[in-house]
């Protein structure tokens, strides 16, 4: 799905790793900064240790945002490039995880702005090949345990929601994905946004009101 470990060093600026002496128990119970240090100074087994650690969750993420596999894979596969290139410029104070979930979502919100697609399917993506696919990108409305009617009311309220959230702005859809979605903390959001926390109450704030105005009909609470 992604480029290799190698590959990546390659294309990396950071050039040809100098072979490190760490063992993969080393790197297992290394923190995400300690193996950023270790990548920085060459380690190829530190690239694939954190190229293990996030590949999934990143893919996860922007699969979720653009509802599309291929594209899915073009577009984690470029947010580990930018992420080795960009190792050097990495600030420490913040935590790994959410550099690289802001440069995966920037990455996703700019693709969505450009092809103007729909991207959000309670159902799950309809490019999605697998039943795991659908799983992992379904946003789930029922609880499981209903009776045949009433999965399909759940089903028709599912599309019904599946609609207005595709006509928000991508930063809330963003927001919205990341916080009720992924469970983010706000304060996360911001720094995967890079907006002020304020701004990203007001994103989450202003979709919720649009989700409500639209959903008015249905008598929800959204």
């Amino acid at each position: 799905m992604l480029l290799k470990p190698r590959e990546l060093s390659r294309r990396s600026a950071l050039g040809r790793p100098p072979g490190f002496l760490l063992n993969a128990l080393d790197l297992l119970h290394s923190t995400d900064h300690e193996l950023v240090a270790f990548a920085r100074s060459g380690s190829e087994k530190a690239y694939r240790e954190l190229l293990d650690r996030y590949q999934r969750p990143v893919f996860s993420l922007v699969y979720r945002m653009v509802r599309d596999r291929e594209l899915a894979e073009d577009l984690a596969q470029e947010t580990f490039v930018k992420v080795f290139n960009r190792l050097e410029s990495y600030n420490p104070k913040y935590k790994f995880s959410s550099w690289i979930f802001k440069i995966a979502s920037n990455l996703a919100i700019d693709t969505l702005r450009k092809k103007g697609l729909d991207t959000i399917s309670l159902d799950g993506s309809r490019n999605a090949r697998t039943s795991e696919e659908v799983e992992s990108s379904r946003i789930a409305v029922a609880s499981g345990d209903e009776s045949p009617e009433e999965l399909l009311e759940a089903k028709e309220l599912g599309e019904e929601i599946e609609t207005a959230i595709a006509r928000l702005r991508p930063e809330y859809r963003t927001a919205i994905l990341l916080r009720h979605v992924e469970g983010r903390p706000y304060e996360e959001i911001a720094e995967i946004m890079e907006v002020p926390l304020g701004t990203v109450k007001t994103y989450i704030h202003r979709a919720r009101g649009e989700l409500r105005e639209q959903l008015a009909h249905l008598r929800i609470e959204t």
